[in-house]
C-alpha cells in the first residue's frame, strides 16, 4: 500500500511539474514594449518559439512607430492546444494553434498580420470586416519579415474576385492604390477607422474616385509596377 502511494503521489508531482512547465509564462522587456509567452503545449519547438519572439520585437515597434504610436506597449502570445485555426487577436493577447505552426514553421509572418490587428485597434469598427483584413494583410506584405520562406505571395487579379473579397485580394488593391493612385492612402484609411470617421466616402475625398471606381480602374490595368 505505501509503495502504490508513493507510485501515485510521485505520478501526481510529475503530471504537476509538466503542466507547470507547459503553462509557464516568460516575460521578455525590450525597447519599451512587453511580450508576455505562454504556451500549454510543452511539444512546441523551441527554435519555433524563439522566432516567434524575435518576429514579435522585429515588427511591433516598426508598425506601432508608422501606424499607432498610442498602441498598447504589452502584448501576450498564448501558443493554445484548444485553438483550432491559425491565429486569432482579442483584448492584445494573440492565440497561435501549435498544430498549424508546427507545419508552417515558415509562416511567420502570422505574427505580422496578427500584431498589425493590435495596433489597429478599431474597437467596435465603423467599417466592414474586408477592410480590417486587407489592410493586415496589406502590412503583412509590406512589412513582413520572411513572406518568401512561407510561399506566401498576393494572388493574380481573377475575373470573380472583388476588392471586399478580402485578405490577399484586397491587400493587392490596396498596394495598386498605393503605387498607381496615391501613396497614404491606406495609412489614412486605417487611422479613419480607428478614430472611427471612416465613411466610404473617403476614398472618393483622398483619390478623387469611389471604390467601386478605383476596382473598375483596377481590373483594366492591375500590374502593380
Amino acid at each position: 500500500m505505501k509503495k502504490q502511494f508513493r507510485y501515485v503521489a510521485a505520478a501526481t508531482a510529475l503530471l504537476f511539474t509538466t503542466s507547470l512547465a507547459s503553462h509557464a509564462q516568460e516575460v521578455i522587456k525590450k525597447g519599451g514594449y512587453t511580450l508576455i509567452y505562454e504556451s500549454n503545449y510543452a511539444g512546441f519547438d523551441p527554435a519555433l518559439k524563439n522566432r516567434m519572439i524575435k518576429t514579435f520585437f522585429e515588427v511591433y515597434p516598426k508598425l506601432a512607430k508608422e501606424y499607432n504610436p498610442q498602441t498598447i506597449k504589452e502584448v501576450k502570445f498564448l501558443v493554445d492546444t484548444a485553438y483550432k485555426g491559425v491565429a486569432a487577436t482579442a483584448n492584445g493577447q494573440v492565440r497561435y494553434s501549435p498544430v498549424y505552426m508546427m507545419a508552417h514553421p515558415g509562416d511567420i509572418d502570422v505574427v505580422t498580420h496578427e500584431v498589425m490587428h493590435i495596433i489597429q485597434s478599431y474597437g467596435r469598427s465603423v467599417g466592414p470586416g474586408w477592410l480590417t483584413e486587407g489592410i493586415a494583410d496589406y502590412v503583412r506584405y509590406t512589412a513582413g519579415i520572411d513572406n518568401a520562406g512561407a510561399k506566401w505571395t498576393l494572388p493574380d487579379l481573377k475575373p470573380e474576385h472583388n476588392y471586399k473579397n478580402s485578405y490577399r485580394i484586397t491587400a493587392r488593391f490596396f498596394i495598386w492604390i498605393e503605387n498607381k493612385i496615391k501613396a497614404g492612402t491606406i495609412k489614412t484609411i486605417d487611422k479613419s477607422l480607428r478614430d472611427h470617421t471612416y465613411t466610404p466616402e473617403i476614398w472618393q475625398q483622398l483619390t478623387g474616385k469611389n471604390l467601386d471606381e478605383l476596382w473598375a480602374a483596377y481590373t483594366q490595368n492591375p500590374s502593380l509596377t
